[in-house]
């Protein structure tokens, strides 16, 4: 059993409605889990220096982190760029990832967004075990959440 915190940027509900999901498999698998949501009162803000966190999560009481964050403008969306940048090193802790974005294909800035959160993370001391991109107007939408949960799932402790 694994103290597993899912730490979320969710503009629209989407993002947070894939965490929900990977939090309900984890659960059923017998890890402790938390969704813990990052909030900006300057939610618009695309300028990282200028946003303004009002909800900064903690990750220290964690075992392993999962992150979530829309795609934004192509690329990672501010909010969770701002956190990432600004949280505490993450000492080894296990790291796993996903996007959720508008459009239909991976290559349309999903792929860059988790290259992004990649770097980020990686800079905190952890290394990035795994990554998914969740297509909204992909016909094979619940399909891809699917596949993102049990991939995101495949935690050992």
């Amino acid at each position: 059993m694994m103290k597993i915190g899912i730490i979320v940027h969710s503009k629209t509900g989407n993002t947070l409605h894939v965490a929900q999901k990977i939090m309900e498999k984890l659960k059923s698998d017998g890890h402790l889990v938390s969704i813990e949501q990052i909030i900006a009162d300057n939610d618009g803000e695309i300028d990282i220096k200028k946003i303004r966190l009002i909800n900064i999560p903690n990750v220290s009481e964690y075992d392993a982190l999962i992150f979530g964050a829309p795609v934004r403008g192509f690329s990672l969306s501010p909010i969770m760029q701002a956190y990432l940048t600004n949280c505490a090193a993450f000492n080894g802790k296990k790291v796993s990832c996903f996007v959720t974005q508008h459009f239909p294909y991976p290559w349309m800035g999903g792929n860059r967004a988790i290259e992004q959160m990649k770097n980020l993370c990686e800079s905190k001391d952890t290394k990035m075990i795994c990554s998914s991109v969740v297509n909204w107007k992909n016909k094979k939408r619940d399909k891809m959440i699917a596949e993102t949960v049990k991939k995101l799932c495949d935690i050992k402790s």
